[in-house]
């Protein structure tokens, strides 16, 4: 597991500018055209379930391997928040944070987790398997999609959370169960796991991102297409309220 994930970074930081791979977004498909999202509060569990409602088969689109990192294709089914980044566990700053189900077949960025249940906890098959992430986003115009993730400066055990994978990105890999049936997609977050938690605005994406690894004037992970906006403008019209009877119960 770790020399999985020490292989993944050294190629991160070593691939050269010769190398650049090209984004090739996926075809749109129904799969991605989202038509309904929300977020509920399940008192009975003490979680938060985000979903997506599209109007073909959520999860039933994957991305075909790229065959190495450099170039890796990513599916994102994405929920951008007004949270703030230190409520799930990095450190304080600016961007927008944002809970996303992720397929990505080249490599596995969720070393604690064994998601196709194979007994191998550094296969890269896992991460074909939709996984949670909460990331950070900045805009970046040096993306088609016109957003990336954003980098971390310095060292990032000191900005990201202990269940962040060791990439030099805001991102962390928190184990969020994920449900996909039919239409519907839903991320089940504990109700613990988001600091002092009384509400926050929402929208809903589906997206492609791109791992680079050989190109300095490009993000390490941006997005490159936006397939589908449930507001049409990403102005996160959506709000969740924590209910009062939850608010009693943690304190």
């Amino acid at each position: 597991m770790k020399q999985m994930l020490l292989t993944l970074v050294t190629l991160l930081a070593l691939a050269t500018p010769a190398l650049a791979v090209d984004p090739t977004p996926l075809e749109p498909s129904e799969d991605f055209n989202v038509e309904r999202a929300k977020v509920e509060y399940r008192v009975d569990i003490d979680a938060l379930v985000f979903e997506i409602q599209v109007e073909g088969n959520a999860g039933g689109t994957f991305p075909e391997p790229a065959g190495q990192v450099d170039g890796a294709p990513v599916l994102g089914y994405v929920f951008p928040t007004t949270l703030r980044p230190e409520q799930v566990g990095f450190a304080p700053g600016e961007g927008i944070v944002a809970l996303a189900a992720t397929s990505h077949p080249d490599f596995d960025d969720t070393p604690l987790f064994d998601e196709n249940g194979n007994g191998d906890y550094g296969d890269a098959a896992d991460g074909r398997v939709f996984h949670a992430h909460w990331v950070v986003l900045v805009p970046d115009e040096r993306v088609a999609g016109g957003l990336s993730v954003k980098a971390v400066a310095g060292e990032p055990s000191e900005v990201l959370p202990p269940t962040a994978p060791g990439m030099p990105i805001y991102l962390d890999s928190p184990g969020h169960t994920i449900v996909t049936y039919r239409d519907r997609l839903r991320i089940v977050v504990p109700g613990w796991r988001i600091r002092d938690l009384e509400s926050f605005n929402y929208d809903a994406v589906v997206a492609y991102m791109q791992v680079n690894a050989s190109d300095a004037n490009r993000p390490m992970l941006g997005v490159y297409r936006v397939y589908s906006v449930l507001s049409g403008d990403l102005s996160l019209p959506r709000t969740f309220s924590l209910p009062d009877r939850r608010r009693f119960l943690r304190k």
